[in-house]
């Protein structure tokens, strides 16, 4: 007689059954099996899986978007180079972080590309905010921009898509087409967009030298686009801190923003929780001698006001040891108050500056984990004080006294370079359409409707010391556990999904790694069948990948300058197979690849291959 399944059982097979189903075109691009799925409530009432949704997105769409992030973590800890980075010189490192940074990127987009055929006919998933775009600590301006996806790509239905793609490419070229008229053609189109803000891999430096924490993926979608009409990077100044102590501040009719002096935010703190003493108020923000001159005043001002700023190996609530010199993402799930064994209450609040994707990510993600967040945006230097920063930031690059305000401000005499430099910095932000004549930014903000809705979703490559969550953990053979965690403002939850490589170790590592770098590694591309969906794959590729290279021109063209390819992105020997590659797709599948015009290393700006 065979054995009766038991309700567990039962439950958990189907628990799998349904997880496979629906994320099955990711699982199968990816040449994965899902072995096991287990479902943790953090936050929201726990309710049997499938029977309630718990965001804007239907329920095949959350999981899909859950799996997104956990094979993207999961290819990339991989085939990502993890740790090859330790020892290098800054080249070196480079190099590995712009390979891990191509895996991360490119496994996002083939996800969300597979995912996107189960979006509603009208609607597009749009990325409107993506880090890679700026050299970052330890990096330069020749070394050029980490593979990423940035602003403008569209993952939807062919129609959805070529609409779209149409009014993003006048957003890049046309001076006179900017977000309202883009806006009111998007409400009469009746095509919904879905916005993202997206870091592959946050914490590049860390994953390339093998720290045992921090690397992970993250994924913010929204219900509406990021109100941004061109690609933005940059850095903002960041306040996060528990909203009671706000709520306090407000009935006291103080005003507790990133402005606020520290003084007065402390004081808010203790009227809030009387009985905390300043030793256990715990500030996390940026370290490192490099951040000085943007960061010093402000670290000045906590010491003397007797609050602890969190220093590299302090012990977390999770029992893992701090890290200050990146990740301002993460640090935002730990905000908040909590016990000691002696029942002394702690505190820990987020200051200092980010990037603006992960500012914008840490901004929305703020409300739904009970928190105030408040930004307002720095320039792209690091030689000026924070407060000075905000002020840069908001002179009229138009007005004849422009470089006179600009000297004052500084409080020394710049050259005309320099004045140019920062008269360029504070353009691009404008350009961009983000706000700026609010004394900080909030959430609501960034969003065209004031109403918005967030699904945050992360996944871990190596454990996280702020919520506590695994990274990627080998169970036997080919099988490795990975952890995402999906936050929106009705529910909280930690998947940990199993999964098993389908394929022997080599040939999963050509499955997530790019079509052209596996040309520029040795792959024949002449004797490999070619496909139609190739077009589109390199397409994304090349975004991808060299995305300054790039120019976009009417009838959805992109034109590829070698020229402006930097040697330290792609080496000069590996654009030698790039040129051959595109060459001959471009040669025998014109019609394919007709979108795609070639300009050679030194060829002059008037000649088109």
């Amino acid at each position: 007689m065979t054995k009766k399944r038991t309700t567990t059982e039962t439950k958990k097979r189907d628990l799998v059954a349904q997880w496979a189903f629906d994320t099955k075109p990711i699982l199968g691009r990816l040449h994965l099996w899902l072995e096991d799925v287990d479902v943790v409530w953090a936050r929201g009432e726990p309710v049997e899986e499938f029977t309630r949704r718990i965001s804007f997105l239907d329920g095949r769409m959350e999981r899909l978007m859950a799996m997104t992030c956990a094979v993207t973590a999961l290819g990339t800890q991989l085939f990502g180079r993890f740790g090859e980075g330790l020892g290098q010189d800054r080249r070196g490192v480079n190099q590995v972080k712009k390979d891990a940074d191509a895996i991360s990127a490119y496994a996002m987009s083939e996800s969300l590309w597979f995912a996107s055929r189960f979006l509603p006919e009208n609607h597009a998933i749009m990325v409107s905010m993506g880090e890679g775009l700026m050299p970052k600590s330890g990096e330069t301006q020749e070394m050029g921009s980490n593979p990423q996806l940035g602003f403008g790509r569209i993952y939807a239905r062919p129609m959805v898509a070529r609409w779209l793609e149409r009014r993003v490419t006048r957003l890049l070229n046309d001076d006179q087409y900017g977000w309202d008229q883009f806006w009111k053609e998007l409400k009469r189109s009746s095509i919904t967009i879905w916005g993202a803000a997206i870091d592959t891999l946050e914490n590049t430096t860390r994953f390339a030298a093998g720290e045992p924490t921090g690397p992970m993926t993250v994924l913010h979608l929204f219900n509406q686009p990021v109100q941004i009409a061109r690609p933005y990077e940059g850095y903002m100044g960041t306040l996060f801190l528990p909203k009671d102590v706000a709520t306090t501040a407000a009935n006291q009719s103080i005003l507790l923003d990133f402005c606020t002096p520290r003084a007065k935010l402390v004081e808010a703190i203790e009227a809030t929780y009387p009985k905390i003493e300043r030793k256990n108020i715990h500030v996390w923000t940026l370290r490192g001698r490099n951040r000085k001159g943007r960061l010093g005043s402000l670290w000045k001002e906590y010491r003397e006001l007797g609050v602890h700023l969190v220093e590299d190996g302090w012990i977390l609530p999770s029992g893992m040891e701090a890290f200050t010199e990146s990740g301002t993402y993460a640090p935002v799930y730990q905000v908040g108050t909590w016990l000691d064994e002696d029942r002394k209450i702690h505190m820990f609040i987020v200051d200092g500056y980010s990037a603006s994707a992960e500012a914008v990510q840490a901004a929305t993600v703020a409300p739904l984990l009970g928190v105030d967040g408040s930004v307002v945006v720095f320039t792209s230097k690091f030689s000026l004080p924070m407060d000075l920063e905000q002020e840069v930031m908001r002179l009229d690059t138009g007005s004849p006294g422009f470089a006179r305000r600009l000297q004052e401000v500084m409080g020394m005499e710049l050259d005309h370079d320099v004045v140019e430099e920062y008269k360029m910095m504070i353009r691009r932000h404008r350009d961009a359409g983000l706000p700026h004549s609010n004394r900080v930014l909030r959430a609501d903000d960034f969003f065209p409707e004031k109403r918005w809705e967030v699904v945050a979703i992360s996944g871990y490559m190596c454990p996280d010391p702020y919520s506590g969550a695994p990274g990627i953990e080998h169970v036997k053979d080919a099988t490795y556990q990975t952890t995402v965690r999906l936050a929106t403002p009705r529910g909280d939850k930690r998947i940990t999904f199993t999964l098993r490589l389908k394929e022997d170790a080599n040939e999963s590592r050509l499955v997530f790694n790019p079509l052209l770098t596996r040309f520029i590694y040795g792959e024949d591309f002449r004797s490999r069948p070619v496909k139609i969906s190739d077009s589109g794959r390199i397409r994304n590729e090349l975004q991808t990948l060299c995305s300054e290279a790039l120019e976009y021109g009417d009838n959805q063209t992109i034109e590829i300058h070698f020229g402006r390819i930097p040697p330290d992105v792609i080496s000069l020997r590996d654009q030698v197979v790039l040129l051959e590659v595109l060459t001959w797709y471009k040669e025998h599948h014109p019609l394919w690849f007709q979108w795609l015009k070639i300009v050679p290393r030194g060829r002059q700006q008037g000649q088109r291959g």
